[in-house]
């Protein structure tokens, strides 16, 4: 082997690397088909289209630092109860009102209005988010105790 005309030394940087053979650039291929195609299924569960949706229709202030909202809930399983939790915001950006919201089944589509106290003046609503998780205090399914 030589370097601009010049021999190098024999065994100082190794020997020269041996080709794969054909036989470990197909597992390799396979393996890294394999890990794309697992990588691309959880993104597609995770980032996909989403079980249940909601957006904000309307708002509205109301007296005593409340406001009123109304929303669209869309479902993919329109049989089981959700619920969604509603906020309000102040004039900073900072929320300062926070409300669960109970979904009973029925239509894959519903409005639904509610009213949402803040800590102080609030000048906007949304909707942060919704799920199928519905704790135990807000489902109408349980018992009556005491």
């Amino acid at each position: 082997m030589t370097v601009a005309g010049r021999a190098l030394p024999e065994g100082r940087y190794g020997s020269t690397r041996a080709r794969r053979s054909p036989r470990t650039m197909l597992v390799l291929i396979v393996c890294g088909l394999l890990a794309g195609g697992a990588v691309t299924y959880l993104g597609y569960k995770n980032l996909g289209t989403a079980p249940i949706e909601a957006q904000r229709t309307a708002f509205s202030n109301q007296p005593d630092n409340r406001m009123e909202l109304t929303f669209d809930v869309t479902r993919t399983t329109p049989e089981r109860p959700a619920v969604c939790i509603v906020r309000v915001r102040g004039i900073d950006g900072t929320e300062n009102g926070r409300k669960e919201v109970y979904i009973a089944p029925g239509e894959p589509s519903a409005r639904v209005t509610t009213v949402i106290r803040g800590a102080s003046e609030p000048v906007t609503a949304d909707v942060f988010g919704c799920s199928y998780q519905v704790p135990a205090y807000l489902s109408t399914d349980q018992p009556p105790t005491g």
